[in-house]
């Protein structure tokens, strides 16, 4: 009876494994007919964007690339370094910190209405630098990491190479310099490194955020990227980016039909254009769902 019950537990047992193992070969079938399919579409979006790549999570493949390789300046993109690095300092959220005239951009002479003396908790100042793209707050976040800017800065680079971001360099914490470079690959990592950050994830998803200031008006900022108040939009990430040099960008973690993707648009010269060009990469990628429901 012994032997008999051991052999119908081995044999119960291979057929457990026998099954996952073809589960994970019909995922792994499915995730590669999605991508097939999609790459084969013969409408593949016309994105206005100089530089893009649309990289499918689940299959770990991109979809679309245009000019993927070409280093070029990231602008604000870079304020998602910026704020892994203070985070993975552990520094505390709620320490505050008042803008300095340090912190005031005398490269390209943005303006800001965090004027010096203003104080806000690291927390609130990294939620502008993301949501807002406050180039003071991520000055003073810089400025206020132990060892100043300069070690902000080195670290930026450190975990850029820690992350396998082969083409991309930071000059400052901001993205003001266009010395501040990347590719459209290396964003993809960046950007999936980013979306384990909860902080930057409710940061960067955020359509805007009150500042509360004793004797004063409060003041309200609002989200770069208006696709974050859009029901439609599943975003995990989103961050944009603008100076001449790099024209506007924006990069996006999202789900569309709650399949992950990463994407990555560079160098839009329209103030619409990179909105324009990640609605049509989701009614791309949508039709291209529907295309194989359809066929299934």
């Amino acid at each position: 009876m012994h032997k008999k019950f051991l052999i119908l537990l081995l044999l119960s047992v291979h057929a457990l494994v026998a099954q996952a193992v073809s589960g994970d070969a019909m995922t792994l079938k499915q995730d590669t007919e999605l991508a097939s399919t999609v790459l084969k579409r013969t409408s593949a979006p016309k994105l206005r964007s100089s530089i893009a790549l649309i990289y499918d999570e689940q299959s770990q493949r991109p979809l679309y690339t245009k000019n993927a390789e070409t280093v070029a300046p990231i602008a604000s993109i870079s304020k998602l370094m910026t704020a892994m690095v203070v985070l993975d300092a552990q520094l505390p959220l709620d320490e505050e910190i008042s803008i300095s005239k340090l912190d005031m951009d005398t490269l390209k002479g943005t303006r800001s209405r965090m004027n010096p003396g203003i104080t806000l908790s690291r927390g609130e100042l990294l939620k502008l630098a993301l949501m807002a793209s406050e180039n003071r707050a991520a000055a003073a976040l810089a400025r206020t990491y132990p060892g100043g800017t300069e070690a902000a800065v080195a670290k930026m680079n450190a975990k850029a190479r820690e992350l396998g971001m082969k083409d991309t360099h930071f000059l400052d914490p901001t993205g003001l310099n266009s010395g501040n470079v990347s590719t459209a690959q290396d964003l993809v990592k960046m950007v999936q490194a980013a979306r384990g950050y909860a902080a930057i994830h409710e940061a960067t998803t955020s359509s805007s955020h009150l500042v509360e200031r004793a004797g004063h008006r409060p003041l309200r900022f609002n989200n770069t990227n208006p696709l974050v108040k859009s029901a439609s939009w599943d975003i995990g990430v989103s961050k944009t980016g603008y100076i001449s040099e790099a024209g506007r960008c924006l990069v996006m973690q999202v789900n569309i039909n709650q399949r992950p993707m990463v994407i990555v648009l560079l160098d839009s010269w329209g103030k619409r254009t990179r909105v324009g060009d990640a609605n049509r990469v989701k009614k791309w990628i949508e039709g291209s769902l529907t295309t194989r429901v359809r066929r299934s």
